[in-house]
């Protein structure tokens, strides 16, 4: 990420991410760049796509953070997402987004972090209960547009994805930003049993 406006609204805060290259990352790139093409210039859009797992609140304190992503990653198993529309969070949001299926082990993926992270006094930001959670990828930031502008684009961008482009992830990434960069480490995911099944 390079855009300074954006950078300087994250500052302070890390993230635990996934960040899909196969399939669903080739998706989620041809979806954006034809996205690029019909809307304003104006409009800001992720630097590369991520499925957030869950947010942070903690400057002072990113090493244990991630020490404590470690220990969680060693134990999650591989994890599989799948698109399934291009859809779109309204008012007062106005993101487009790749919606992603509610795969077992993506649920997994962001339910098994809450036990570990209850055991410490991590400052978590954006939390939601998993059933209140959208598992997606966002391909375009509409705030900018008018409320009119918005619905067009929603309506005209909104559709259910037919080809279901699904992959595996073996990593996941921890993010975090600090003195106007963004910074990355990718964690291996390891192998509990979670009755996962391989894309087909």
């Amino acid at each position: 990420m390079t855009d300074p406006g954006l950078l300087a609204s994250l500052e302070g805060q890390q993230y635990l991410v996934l960040r899909p290259t196969g399939p669903v990352g080739e998706f989620y790139r041809a979806e954006q760049t034809s996205l690029k093409s019909r809307l304003p210039e104006a409009i800001a859009h992720p630097h590369t796509g991520h499925v957030t797992l869950r947010g942070f609140s903690e400057p002072t304190r990113v090493h244990e953070l991630k020490d404590t992503i470690t220990a969680w990653a060693r134990q999650q198993a591989p994890i599989e997402v799948r698109v399934e529309a291009v859809d779109g969070f309204p008012t007062p949001f106005r993101i487009l987004i790749a919606r992603l299926h509610r795969t077992a082990s993506l649920v997994d993926a962001y339910g098994s972090p809450t036990s570990v992270l209850n055991a410490t006094d991590l400052q978590r930001i954006g939390e939601l209960p998993l059933d209140q959670w959208t598992f997606h990828m966002s391909l375009a930031y509409c705030n900018a547009l008018s409320s009119d502008d918005w619905q067009e684009t929603y309506a005209n961008n909104s559709r259910e994805v037919v080809e279901r482009p699904s992959e595996l992830l073996t990593e996941a990434e921890f993010v975090w930003y600090q003195n106007g960069s963004e910074h990355t480490e990718r964690i291996a995911l390891g192998s509990r049993p979670t009755g996962l099944h391989r894309p087909t």
